[in-house]
């Protein structure tokens, strides 16, 4: 797969930005990281950020392709771009694509701008899901898989997990774990307790696992408490504990809703994360992957070689 002209892929999320220059088939030959995420763009100026961020390859490339995904597609993002039903292959995913109209196209003319839509799904009858920025990434690990059937996890503050098929995303679920442990840990009672040592995958991390996914939730969270008041438990292994039972309620739930058996699970994410998740999982039984971390950049060159594609993109504005 290649492109005809210059391919600038911009992951723009909530907390950060990264931008990657590309090559004709999809190497990244430059890439930028910033803090600036949606959330932190002043007065809302993304025009601004976009120009100090890919404004020099913009003079080097005045003909490139830029694509961008992530939360900047969103309702407090630059345009709002309507989600994709599952399932969602990637010509689909192209067909949501919408072309931005931004303050700079006359200083660049050649310059095009293109938003990813992000997918929606419904987990149960009358309960939606959604993404955005993760679906690139899927797209992107894909080739990466083993088999045409599996289920992908890109755990983080809301982690995701994919079942994907024949190369489409066929249905994910959403899951707030992250943001769930930073909750507990900063504003309820059991944060008290914790020490400053982080969560590691030891034998504290893996009790937690066993124990969350049996269920009862609500209840054995209060066991990272009552363990360490009668000795049980040591307070420097709270945050382990803590996090074993999350993440272990988490996987047991995604495993029984989306897929059985337990099957390989692809893991795409933080480092520190994917160490955690990979250890539940054997835990659990499931066999495990994973992959490369910069594959949104791959996810984004796909889409922009289909949005090459005159017969793609017929109807797209």
């Amino acid at each position: 797969m290649t492109a005809p002209r210059p391919v600038i892929a911009v992951d723009w999320g909530t907390s950060s930005l990264r931008a990657y220059a590309l090559g004709s088939e999809g190497a990244i030959r430059d890439r930028r990281a910033s803090d600036a995420g949606i959330l932190r763009v002043p007065e809302g100026d993304f025009a601004a950020v976009f120009r100090q961020q890919i404004g020099g390859w913009l003079d080097e490339q005045p003909d490139a392709l830029v694509v961008m995904s992530g939360m900047i597609g969103s309702r407090q993002g630059w345009m709002e771009v309507p989600y994709c039903p599952c399932p969602c292959d990637l010509s689909m995913l192209a067909g949501g694509l919408r072309r931005l109209d931004w303050p700079d196209a006359q200083r660049w003319p050649g310059v095009e701008v293109w938003v990813v839509p992000g997918l929606s799904t419904e987990t149960a009858p009358g309960l939606p899901d959604v993404m955005r920025g993760e679906e690139v990434q899927i797209f992107g690990a894909l080739p990466d898989l083993f088999h045409e059937r599996a289920l992908i996890c890109l755990p983080g503050t809301h982690s995701k997990w994919a079942s994907v098929a024949d190369g489409a995303v066929t249905g994910f679920a959403t899951y707030m774990t992250g943001e769930v442990y930073d909750v507990l840990q900063e504003h309820s009672i059991l944060g008290r307790l914790m020490t400053e040592e982080p969560a590691a995958a030891d034998a504290w991390f893996e009790q937690g696992v066993t124990l969350g996914a049996e269920g009862a939730l609500l209840h054995v969270l209060f066991s990272a408490r009552s363990r360490v008041l009668s000795g049980d438990l040591p307070e420097t292994a709270v945050r382990s504990y803590l996090s074993g039972l999350l993440i272990g309620h988490e996987a047991a739930a995604a495993l029984r809703d989306l897929v059985r058996p337990p099957p390989q699970v692809a893991l795409l994410g933080a480092p520190a994360l994917e160490t955690l998740y990979e250890v539940a999982l054997c835990k659990l039984g499931c066999d495990v992957r994973r992959l490369d971390a910069e594959v949104a950049a791959k996810g984004l060159f796909q889409v922009a070689s289909r949005l090459l594609d005159g017969d793609t993109i017929a109807g797209l504005r």
